[in-house]
């Protein structure tokens, strides 16, 4: 593809600091014209767009219908936004509005290798361990960890980042079985059911749809074999939160690994040390000693924001590429 006409301006709202050093090293390498704020795309910050007709945006705040409407009357015809998932906005509405939306492919090492780092956290009791020796107690803890080779771990959603899980623990040596809609590794697909019925980890790599939305839900938790965990490095409301948190204060499920929480909108990101939190579901699993929840952090390495950055402009400069090609 070939980007040779200069100047294309792409707005990029919330730009973290470390994100805005590497979209300006790479303006001058791809010929565009930058304007980069840390506040979030709203119907408050339209006068940023400039005459651009694509934007960058982040996945930490909801972008509104009223806000997507306001950037079409501002003459946006195209979204990138800088996340694997699309959930902080509606794709219906802005295909109705002429808006065109696109993910961007970044690593996705960084997520997997989270995920496995997650399980073994989890089932090493890591949670009550460093607790402890943080207090200067170095005595062994009261339970035993598990070791992933004795296990059957169940991948749900076997997309790039399935896979790259699923080739990590091929070198543990675990008994693996997956379940997708459409299969596309040669893992040992089985039906849902089955999955829940024989997994010791269930790790979720599936997208938030309508379909998926608590595909984990009270009736596929009690499904679930005694004592297994939980892993959502996906999306929050893969899991019913409601339903999850009663199953581990219960002991039905030996623990759970989240880097995902529903309701995580307005707590994941910033810092609540002087502000109470809100969200009784979290406060509970915080509580427990063999639930680990990370602020939506697997993604968040030096390559997949490096990859997350330059794939944004890319995709900026393809779709204006395109659109020359059919004047």
């Amino acid at each position: 593809m070939n980007f040779s006409e200069p100047g294309l301006g792409i707005t990029v709202y919330s730009c973290e600091p470390d994100e805005a050093v590497l979209f300006r090293e790479l303006a001058a390498r791809f010929s565009v014209v930058l304007t980069t704020t840390p506040a979030a795309v709203s119907e408050a910050t339209i006068d940023l767009v400039s005459g651009n007709r694509c934007i960058s945006v982040g996945h930490k705040a909801r972008i509104t219908n009223a806000t997507l409407l306001a950037l079409r009357q501002a003459g946006v015809t195209y979204i990138s936004t800088r996340s694997i998932g699309y959930n902080h906005l509606d794709l219906e509405y802005a295909d109705t509005l002429g808006i065109a939306v696109e993910n961007v492919a970044y690593s996705p090492d960084s997520v997997a290798d989270y995920t496995v780092m997650l399980m073994l956290m989890v089932l090493r009791n890591a949670k009550s361990t460093v607790r402890q020796t943080d207090l200067y107690d170095y005595r062994l803890t009261a339970s035993r960890g598990r070791e992933l080779r004795d296990l059957v771990v169940g991948v749900i959603g076997t997309g790039r980042i399935g896979a790259a899980v699923l080739d990590r623990l091929r070198g543990f040596g675990c008994q693996v079985v997956a379940y997708d809609n459409c299969p596309r590794t040669s893992a040992d697909y089985v039906p849902l059911s089955e999955l829940l019925r024989v997994s010791d980890v269930v790790t979720l790599h599936t997208p938030l749809t309508a379909e998926t939305h608590h595909l984990l839900d009270r009736s596929r938790i009690e499904q679930l074999r005694y004592g297994a965990v939980v892993v959502n490095t996906g999306r929050g409301a893969l899991l019913d939160t409601a339903a999850l948190v009663p199953a581990l204060e219960s002991g039905q499920l030996g623990g759970a690994a989240l880097d995902v929480l529903e309701g995580e909108e307005g707590i994941f990101y910033a810092d609540h040390r002087d502000q109470p939190i809100e969200s009784h579901l979290l406060l509970r699993l915080q509580k427990l000693p063999n639930v680990i929840v990370s602020p939506h952090t697997a993604y968040y390495t030096d390559h997949a924001l490096s990859d997350t950055v330059e794939n944004s402009i890319i995709n900026c400069l393809e779709v204006e590429s395109r659109k020359r090609e059919w004047i």
